[in-house]
């Protein structure tokens, strides 16, 4: 193109030649050719324009459409998300994972069960210095220090078999909005008198309640023992208490509140339910008179380490009886310290002590060995009995499976003033025993043992009398 475009200007020259001068025509053919570089020039910039302005319109639309690919992606993605959550809307919630089967008992709903206790049997050999206890009664089947014959009556010998102390429990354990629900029951045959034989034919004993009590958080309400005792001093032994008459031993119903004082130490505060077995001038039978109208306050600290447990117990109580509508009230108080040392690190030995004295709390300690207090009908009052109580054991482990249990126990009641010697001629004075047995167990949850006890009592008008007792016993417990 460019060469005939030079054809085509020369040809005009030759044509502009002829009619003018030759040096005019040289200097317009120059002119010419330089307005044709130009044109040109501006003709190849022209074309670079269109080819980038292509260019950028190809790149914009290329550019859309790939938004417009992703637009739709996008969409797509998003709806198909929705449809997803709402599939998973539409399914019902899953089932919340079952709680793990509990260690040991089974689960009804949120609460776990287990059950509990032991089954045992007591074979005993008893002789009494000074007469004879009744068969069939709480004397016979184990130690119980007011029941020792005194006076001087031929000695007896009584040979007995037993499985009323045999004891089951149902442990209830629930969280419910956040709070700790525990219940406990626990009977045995030992109190009851059995109504369906006896010991000629098929000794039948009824179930008798023993604790039966609920715990919301630090609350306590029902039947536990008393919160004025300390069940750790209770020694290891045959026998169903094991050094009575030292021990501090009520199991009653009761409102109780336990906090947590930190240093592994807790305070209880309680109300407990009254009850007063009070004696009558001259006579030292007990009477269980239902009058009285508040309730017992009990309070405790108690103390438990690695070295071993501690016990501080405080009583204040109302003692009260009305006759014919005349009522007489006196007050009364206790304290009790208690505590366990343990003797390795195994916890397998230990030594345990408990000291107990008090006005007016007869029924607290030794199971009422000394009257709450004394009613005199010519004044009608009241006149305290103070006791002092106190027991002690050591449990030494021989080798595994091995053990020996050492045990001391005793008490002395003081009267009033007030009451002649003669009209407390009756009434116990002061008992004391001590035991050692050794047990034995064979296979994990299976005891064995042998007892030996010896034990005395003395009334205030100086009669006494003795007993003493072999215990062979064997306890299954589960």
């Amino acid at each position: 193109m460019n060469k005939g475009i030079k054809a085509l200007a020369c040809c005009l020259l030759a044509g502009s030649a002829l009619a003018a001068p030759h040096a005019a025509l040289a200097r317009s053919t120059n002119s010419v050719e330089a307005r044709l570089d130009r044109l040109e020039a501006e003709l190849s910039a022209l074309r670079a324009d269109l080819a980038k302005s292509r260019a950028e319109t190809d790149a914009a639309v290329q550019r859309a459409n790939a938004a417009e690919a992703r637009a739709s992606l996008s969409e797509s993605q998003s709806a198909g998300a929705i449809q997803r959550v709402a599939a998973l809307e539409s399914k019902p919630a899953p089932a919340p994972a079952a709680p793990p089967p509990p260690a040991d008992g089974f689960r009804s709903g949120n609460t776990t069960i287990k059950l509990g206790g032991y089954i045992k049997l007591i074979g005993s050999s008893t002789h009494y210095s000074d007469g004879e206890v009744a068969t069939n009664s709480t004397g016979r089947d184990f130690y119980l220090p007011q029941t020792i014959p005194t006076g001087g009556q031929p000695s007896a010998h009584d040979t007995d078999f037993t499985a009323k102390q045999s004891r089951f429990w149902l442990n209830l354990d629930s969280t419910v909005a956040g709070h700790a629900l525990k219940g406990y029951l626990e009977f045995d045959f030992q109190t009851s008198p059995g109504t369906q034989g006896s010991q000629r034919t098929t000794n039948g004993y009824n179930p008798a309640l023993r604790r039966a009590f609920m715990q919301v958080d630090r609350w306590t309400f029902g039947q536990d023992w008393s919160t004025f005792q300390y069940t750790g001093a209770l020694p290891e032994s045959t026998d169903y208490v094991g050094g009575a008459e030292g021990t501090v031993f009520v199991r009653q119903p009761l409102i109780r509140y336990s906090a947590p004082m930190g240093g592994g130490t807790t305070l209880h505060l309680a109300v407990e339910n009254p009850e007063s077995g009070t004696a009558s001038f001259g006579a030292p039978a007990l009477n269980e008179n239902g009058d009285d109208r508040l309730p017992d306050f009990v309070a405790r600290l108690a103390y438990a380490g690695k070295m071993g447990e501690l016990s501080l117990g405080a009583l204040a109580r109302q003692v009260r009886v009305e006759n014919s509508g005349v009522a007489a009230s006196a007050g009364g108080f206790g304290v009790s310290l208690g505590g366990k040392l343990f003797l390795n690190d195994e916890k397998t030995g230990d030594a345990r002590f408990m000291v107990t004295y008090g006005r007016n709390i007869g029924r607290y300690v030794g199971l009422n060995f000394a009257p709450d207090a004394v009613f005199v009908p010519g004044t009608n009052k009241l006149e305290s009995a103070s006791v002092l109580a106190m027991i002690g054991a050591v449990r030494l482990p021989l080798m595994p499976g091995v053990r020996v249990n050492l045990m001391g126990s005793y008490q002395t009641v003081d009267y009033a003033d007030a009451l002649t010697a003669a009209s407390l001629a009756t009434f116990n004075k002061h008992a004391w025993s001590a035991a050692a047995n050794l047990f034995y167990t064979p296979v994990k949850n299976v005891d064995l043992g042998l007892e030996y006890r010896h034990g005395e009592r003395k009334l205030v008008g100086g009669a006494e009398g003795s007993t003493d007792r072999i215990d062979v016993v064997a306890k299954y417990s589960f």
